[in-house]
């Protein structure tokens, strides 16, 4: 009997076989599907990670902008109570970011979008006095600020969340491609050599049965032909008989066996 430790414990019959060819068709299949979710995510995390580049050098440039627009704010007041005049005068948000899925490949992905809630400016009367200019060239650089550091966290969010599922998607593919494919296709070997095996014993067995009928056919076969042979035989022996008693019955029918012969 034939086996190995590598290929799924099953009974060599048909049916185990049907069975395991058919799992080993939705393994290649689903294998292949993985691959190709696996490329596309990698391409789209290749992407991500290019754009999260170009992001952070945009922030670092924007973030050194909005700190000299700030220390031009600081110089042109004059003072330092900027920043609690404007937290005083905020009532609601007016930058806003709002939330949605972009689905690759199976995979949702969030996406952070900024806007402003249109109205009138909370801040129309700061830097009234002086330096009004640099007040609103500051807010300016501050938003784009924001709304590259929003960017840059929906890249950051997405670049995460991809590269655990491709790290999941990559062992899955490994391993249907390193362990099922082979232990199933080990397994329809085993099926398949323990088939044939037993496809070899059943045509012994029949040529063995078959052999065996044949003897027996003929012997008997030769049993009725001596028997034929020995009732001919004893057919001709009693008809030979038969043909010896008319031939003594019939010799002479005038009955002059017994007399001498005259001679004149």
């Amino acid at each position: 009997m034939s086996g190995g430790k590598d290929r799924e414990p099953v009974f060599p019959t048909r049916q185990s076989l049907g069975a395991m060819k058919g799992k080993l068709k939705g393994a290649q299949v689903g294998h292949d599907l993985l691959k190709r979710k696996s490329e596309a995510l990698t391409k789209r995390f290749r992407e991500i990670t290019k754009r999260i580049d170009e992001a952070k050098r945009k922030m670092g440039r924007v973030m050194q902008i909005a700190a000299f627009s700030l220390a031009e704010v600081t110089y042109a007041v004059g003072n330092n109570s900027l920043g609690y005049q404007i937290t005083e005068s905020v009532r609601q948000a007016k930058f806003r970011v709002r939330t949605r899925q972009e689905n690759v490949s199976g995979v949702f992905l969030p996406q952070f979008e900024s806007f402003q809630m249109e109205g009138v400016s909370e801040f129309a009367m700061t830097g009234l006095g002086k330096g009004g200019q640099q007040v609103q060239k500051c807010r300016e650089t501050y938003t784009r600020a924001v709304e590259t550091l929003v960017e840059l966290a929906s890249l950051q969010t997405a670049f995460v969340i991809l590269d655990e599922v491709i790290k999941v998607v990559n062992r899955r593919v490994n391993a249907i491609e390193h362990i099922i494919i082979p232990r199933t296709e080990n397994t329809i070997k085993y099926i398949n050599s323990e088939l044939d095996e037993l496809d070899r014993e059943e045509f012994f067995r029949l040529k063995k049965v078959k052999g065996v009928k044949e003897r027996a056919q003929a012997r008997e076969e030769a049993e009725r032909q001596a028997k034929l042979k020995g009732k001919k035989k004893s057919d001709d022996e009693e008809e030979g008989k038969g043909s010896d008693k008319e031939n003594k019955q019939s010799g002479n029918v005038l009955g002059d066996d017994g007399d001498e012969d005259i001679i004149f």
